[in-house]
């Protein structure tokens, strides 16, 4: 592994570590309201200042990394188990399921996904917990996302269908869902492997872009989608520059997964 690798490895684990130790490092939570502190600069006892409520900013910044860091995987593991079974099983079967696979990726390419996501939320109920939100954002993403795995799938599947080990395997009276378990599906799972890590920091990228928009995580749970909106009232970078770092986070954090999945890439490619 190269230094960069091993440099973004590390980063990484320190982001999880704090993440995880959210309860310990912030215990009072990120809900939890200063009223004689509203909108305080960084301090002692507020490391990175407090919102316009009142709540500790550094407090919202781990919880909210939790959050992205635990459910863009699970989106992630959904978008995949979705590539695999709709465009690995056509790639496979070959034929007309290859047709219609690929024209059900071109026609959810081609579909208005931001109208959709507004759609959703606005049928939600105004009652809906925060991690009733969290769910169905996450899993949104995860059911929209499989269309660029699905197809990198199917034409491996299509590949391996022809391949001579296959054909072994159909001459010795194997066929059917135990030859695309057994022998189709294990012969995939770099390509599996690659897109699920590839996955995950685009849904980062993604969850914080629908909380800019107001689409994401609903309040009072955090997200680094939520944390980045408070951004848009800022005239000049230093009128108050704590609040980038959840933008500074989440830049570090994607740029480390692409250092760790350069050759992730060049598997699923």
């Amino acid at each position: 592994m190269s230094l960069g690798r091993k440099l973004a490895l590390a980063v990484l684990m320190l982001v999880l570590s704090a993440a995880a130790a959210a309860n310990w490092l912030a215990p009072a939570g990120y809900a939890k309201q200063y009223r004689d502190a509203a909108g305080a600069t960084p301090s002692h006892r507020h490391w990175l200042g407090t919102d316009d409520i009142g709540r500790d900013r550094f407090a919202r910044v781990l919880y909210g990394t939790r959050i992205s860091l635990l459910l863009a995987p699970a989106a992630a593991l959904i978008s995949t188990l979705m590539a695999a079974l709709i465009g690995g099983l056509a790639g496979y079967l070959g034929g007309v399921w290859v047709r219609l696979a690929k024209g059900l990726i071109d026609l959810f390419l081609s579909l208005p996904w931001l109208f959709l996501l507004i759609t959703a939320r606005a049928l939600m109920p105004l009652n809906a917990s925060p991690m009733f939100s969290v769910m169905v954002t996450f899993l949104l993403l995860g059911l929209l996302g499989w269309t660029t795995a699905a197809r990198v799938l199917c034409t491996s599947a299509g590949a391996l269908r022809t391949s001579d080990f296959v054909r072994q395997a159909r001459a010795a009276g194997i066929s059917g869902r135990r030859l695309f378990w057994v022998h189709v599906m294990p012969n995939l799972k770099p390509v599996l492997y690659a897109q699920f890590w590839i996955s995950i920091p685009v849904f980062i990228l993604s969850e914080a872009n629908l909380g800019i928009l107001g689409l994401g995580v609903a309040e009072p749970m955090p997200s680094w989608g939520s944390l980045l909106k408070e951004l848009e009232g800022l005239v000049s970078v230093g009128e108050e520059p704590w609040k980038f770092v959840p933008l500074i986070l989440l830049v570090v954090v994607v740029t480390s997964f692409q250092f760790l999945l350069s050759r992730q890439e060049e598997i699923a490619a």
